[in-house]
């Protein structure tokens, strides 16, 4: 396979076919959402065929348990990618809204209509649910989707590749409004990622190295976000009641999310209150905590072992963990924290815990990230939770799309002019 003529193939299919996904109705959009959702669980045994052979495969190359899970494909799987299509189909088509209309003196009426973004590229890693979801995002938001994903899940992508190919033919739409990458050779996301005469934008979702290396390689425009060094802030008018809950679910509810909290801020007016109480709850999780010196003299007094604390390093500022482990400052007050955050933070999420109104006003405006929560756990910053029914990713980037990215993200917006007849003079 020559994998430039392949990719530039893929490419013009795909171009073709989203300037009929754009002008595709609502109706025929749902009813391929739903066509695919019984095309997968009508093949459901093929598809827990197809992931065994690349479980097989994980195994023999030595992958770890964590990419294992991450890779497996359960009965229970298969039904949530059907009903996470299904869901799609509920929700609001926002192709074609217009809002914002306003009557200038001329006499014209000027407003936005939201329209496709048109062709999106799709890179990702291990989880074959990521094409279903994938797949029906980008269909329901009138784009064409082109499909990248790891080499380890090439047997079940495939096989759910088939499914919706199925599912858009029945609709009546084009089966290559969404194609999934047929070769493992990395030249094709090369390739990819540097044809901005038929891809839009591309998402990566993986790890770090994935991610920097779209970013640093591509011609196409990114929607991405490298780290998530998620903070919580414990305000001097902090709810005793809210502390340790917030701080516990945003640290220990999962390690390896990017919205899982890495970083703790504590005001020194409330430390000696809050944080014997917060590190007694930590220890317990077997979490290790890198604190200042301010902030381990106060956790030492408060017996929490030696193993579970370390002299914190600059580095640990700004550090992902993606374990337990969980860096800790006192700050001076709402200042110094919204300063520290500003500095070390990757811009992903962050939360403040306080009943102070207007300390929390101040934190939602002037703390510079994509999503800033009061009194809540980061672990909200999703797709999911904020109502979008589903993601396609976080994006920490400022322009176009911020935050958990859903349909309405993979829009964009166009001017229109309603008249009737009037010129310019």
């Amino acid at each position: 396979m020559d994998i430039k003529d392949y990719m530039q193939s893929v490419g013009r299919q795909a171009r073709a076919a989203s300037r009929q996904m754009a002008a595709a109705s609502t109706e025929a959009k749902n009813a391929a959402l739903r066509q695919i959702a019984g095309e997968i669980r009508a093949h459901r045994g093929e598809l827990l065929a197809a992931n065994a052979r690349d479980l097989e495969l994980a195994r023999a190359e030595g992958l770890d348990s964590a990419l294992l899970d991450r890779l497996t494909l359960t009965d229970k799987g298969v039904e949530a990618m059907a009903e996470g299509l299904e869901q799609i189909a509920t929700l609001p088509d926002p192709v074609g809204e217009i809002t914002g209309v306003k009557r200038r003196p001329s006499g014209i009426q000027v407003g936005h209509m939201r329209v496709p973004l048109g062709v999106v590229g799709i890179i990702y890693e291990a989880r074959p649910n990521v094409t279903a979801d994938a797949a029906g995002l980008c269909l329901k938001s009138g784009n064409a989707a082109i499909l990248r994903g790891g080499k380890e899940a090439l047997n079940a992508n495939q096989a759910i590749a088939a499914c919706v190919r199925n599912g858009l033919a029945a609709a009546g739409l084009p089966a290559s409004a969404v194609q999934v990458i047929e070769t493992t050779d990395r030249a094709a996301v090369g390739e990819l990622i540097t044809m901005p005469e038929f891809v839009d934008v591309i998402v990566p979702r993986g790890g770090k190295g994935l991610i920097e290396r779209i970013s640093r390689e591509a011609r196409v425009p990114v929607i991405k976000h490298l780290d998530g060094n998620c903070h919580v802030f414990v305000d001097a008018f902090a709810d005793p009641d809210k502390v340790v809950p917030i701080v516990e679910n945003a640290k220990t509810q999962r390690y390896g999310t990017c919205n899982t909290a890495e970083s703790l801020l504590v005001a020194r007016s409330v430390a000696a209150r809050f944080l014997p109480s917060i590190g007694h709850m930590l220890a317990a999780k077997g979490v290790e905590m890198r604190g200042c010196p301010e902030s381990l003299m106060l956790l030492r007094d408060a017996g929490i072992p030696e193993a579970r604390l370390i002299d914190a390093q600059e580095s640990d500022w700004s550090e992902e963990y993606l374990a337990p482990i969980i860096a800790i400052r006192i700050v001076g007050d709402l200042d110094e924290a919204i300063a520290h955050i500003n500095r070390y933070s990757s811009g992903h999420t962050e939360a403040i815990i306080s009943e102070n109104y207007t300390h929390a006003m101040r934190f939602l405006r002037e703390v510079d990230s994509a999503s800033v929560m009061v009194n809540a756990s980061t672990r909200f910053a999703d797709g999911f939770e904020y109502g979008l029914g589903a993601e396609i990713g976080i994006s920490t980037d400022k322009i176009h799309a911020r935050g958990p990215v859903g349909l309405e993200g993979l829009t964009s917006n166009k001017w229109i002019v309603l008249g009737n007849g009037e010129v310019r003079r």
